[in-house]
């Protein structure tokens, strides 16, 4: 996937800052191999001694998101891949919520959570112990674009509604019925508010708009009503379903289950379908289109792990691991396009996991 000048304008705040440290991290080989990070990670590693409270067992939590029935060959390979490098066993802990993915991280009753970069934030504000375990890369196999996008979509057939001299735009959201993924969410939440807190705070109207005026409808709230769909899936089928005219959610957990019908994936006007065969929660929803009104790319989101629970030496092991070419070549976990399997990342070039430190995120921690 080529970044077009665009999407590095539409970017440009959220990278400046982070760039210095987008080290190539897959390989410094400079043949593309991939080998173990070089990436500098010195908050990524915890430092505190044994305090015997490190975890015999380790306990992955997941995000709503990727607790999906389709993601449970990959959650298995990254268990696996854990106790290789651990010894240890790997227990899966399934959700229903953010916040109880969010709270099990923080407490330590998990010891490692896939999540975006505002649960992350969320995770670290509860206990500073929490920590980036690493990142999935760009298709460069580094920092450098390390993104996805946010999308703001409405249903085919109602996209002239929101268009502005002859583009698509969310100045006509204001009003209608709005499906979040959850209040926690990076993509589904974090950015689309932040969006329309920006463009909107200009207006007299809406000049003390702010992310709490977002999270009712009524009628004299900024939107008519509004849902929260608890999953980027969710958030999608309550659009589907007729529940909401505007929804937010991301383009990778929409991937197993849409495909690109016109236009390019990733922009506004792109048109995409519900495949044939999708599984649920899409699996009466088959042929249904939705069309994108705005797409913002949003720095991707890390393994996380509580520095507390998951000892300093299973930290390096699973680092050493997880950043090596022999996961970067794992296609259960970065799936080839076209492959049938359904993987959490996507593989069209050097994508890999890479060493990441705190302060990548502050673009995402530092929004309205």
């Amino acid at each position: 996937m080529k970044i077009s000048k665009t999407i590095k304008s539409t970017v440009g705040l959220m990278l400046v800052g982070v760039m210095a440290l987008s080290m190539t991290a897959c390989g410094s080989t400079g043949s593309g191999g991939a080998t173990a990070s070089t990436t500098p990670a010195a908050s990524s590693t915890p430092s505190a001694t044994d305090n015997g409270n490190y975890a015999d067992e380790i306990t992955i939590v997941w995000y709503p998101n990727e607790s999906a029935a389709d993601y449970q060959p990959a959650r298995d390979e990254i268990a696996k891949l854990i106790t290789e490098a651990t010894g240890k066993e790997v227990e899966h802990k399934l959700t229903t919520d953010y916040s109880i993915a969010i709270e099990a991280l923080a407490s330590g009753t998990a010891q490692i959570c896939f999540m975006g970069a505002q649960g992350y934030i969320e995770a670290k504000n509860k206990n500073d112990a929490v920590m980036p375990l690493f990142v999935n890369s760009g298709v460069s196999g580094t920092l450098d674009d390390a993104i996805y996008y946010s999308f703001f979509s409405v249903n085919k057939g109602d996209e002239e509604a929101y268009m502005e001299n002859g583009e698509y735009s969310i100045t006509n959201v204001e009003g209608k019925r709005m499906s979040f993924v959850s209040n926690s969410s990076t993509s589904g939440f974090k950015v689309p508010s932040n969006a329309i807190i920006t463009m909107f705070s200009e207006t007299e109207k809406w000049k003390d708009i702010d992310a709490d005026s977002l999270v009712e409808g009524g009628s004299d709230k900024f939107f008519s009503e509004v849902l929260f769909g608890g999953s980027h899936q969710g958030s999608a089928v309550n659009l589907l379903t007729g529940k909401a005219d505007v929804a937010a959610f991301c383009d990778t957990e929409l991937a197993p289950y849409a495909k690109v019908a016109s236009g390019d994936e990733n922009t506004a006007g792109a048109v995409y379908e519900i495949n044939a065969d999708a599984s649920a929660p899409f699996d009466t929803l088959a042929g249904k289109q939705f069309v994108i009104i705005k797409s913002t790319p949003v720095l991707n989101g890390p393994f996380a792990f509580n520095s507390e629970t998951l000892s300093p030496d299973d930290v390096q092991k699973i680092q050493d691991l997880f950043t090596s070419e022999e996961v970067a070549a794992n296609d259960q976990i970065f799936v080839i396009k076209d492959s049938g399997k359904v993987g959490m990342f996507k593989k069209s070039d050097k994508e890999c996991f890479v060493l990441v430190d705190d302060s990548w995120f502050d673009p995402i921690r530092n929004m309205k």
